[in-house]
């Protein structure tokens, strides 16, 4: 059993492509520049393989993403970098920024969801210091309402020509327990089997709103996955520091 993102980092965005991530930068870039962000420094934390960070400084913002898993920087590198774009192997909970403040800060697609529920205050207080006055953060999580009744307890799988995955999920009251095995194709025509093991935490609405405001955000909006209120899968919030 390997640490989460090992295997996998090299098939995340492939698996997930159905999320649409050219729909999603452009919904980040809006809500940055409805908040007067059109230009500057911004972080992704928990950038995994680097979508939104590449997706971000391809509209001209200056971008650093950071992440715990050495293997998903390495694929990030793999698929461009550039002149606006640095990587740095980094636990959320710990990222510092570099050369002056920043004037954005994203964490999305489920980062948070790894953070435990009593080290949220402290990683929200840990961005604001990351950020200058009127600096936007924007962060979103997988709904209690997704994890729990959608994914706690419950199994996925596919079979795909080149790779193939087993997905088991364990519902606790404060959290889902994710055992994931991938199996992928080789030249040879053999499966390799890599097992991982993944912990997501279940965060209310309200003890994110708590927790943002307790750490000098103003928070502007909390809405739904891509601002439709009527999808209640994911939680957005849009915050700007005080």
């Amino acid at each position: 059993m390997t640490s989460a993102y090992t295997s996998l980092a090299e098939w995340f965005e492939y698996l997930n492509a159905d999320c649409d991530y050219e729909k999603w930068s452009q919904y980040l870039y809006n809500r940055l520049t409805a908040a007067g962000i059109t230009g500057g420094k911004g972080l992704d934390i928990g950038c995994g393989s680097g979508a939104f960070t590449r997706a971000l400084a391809a509209y001209g913002f200056d971008m650093t993403g950071y992440d715990l898993s050495a293997e998903m920087l390495s694929k990030a590198e793999r698929l461009g970098t550039g002149p606006r774009v640095r990587y740095i192997l980094s636990d959320a909970r710990k990222v510092r920024v570099m050369g002056g403040r920043a004037d954005f800060a994203i964490c999305v697609n489920d980062c948070l969801n790894y953070i435990p529920q009593k080290d949220v205050p402290a990683f929200f207080a840990r961005v604001n210091g990351c950020l200058r006055k009127g600096g936007c953060f924007i962060f979103d999580v997988s709904s209690p309402q997704k994890l729990r009744e959608t994914i706690g307890n419950n199994a996925f799988c596919e079979d795909r020509e080149e790779l193939a995955y087993l997905w088991f999920n364990t519902l606790f009251p404060d959290r889902v327990e994710m055992d994931f095995t991938l199996f992928v194709k080789g030249k040879d025509g053999r499966f390799d089997r890599a097992d991982e093991h993944h912990t997501q935490y279940i965060h209310e609405k309200a003890a994110l709103l708590s927790a943002a405001e307790g750490a000098g955000f103003a928070v502007r909006a909390a809405e739904g996955a891509f601002g439709d209120a009527r999808d209640t899968t994911r939680l957005n919030f849009i915050c700007e520091r005080l």
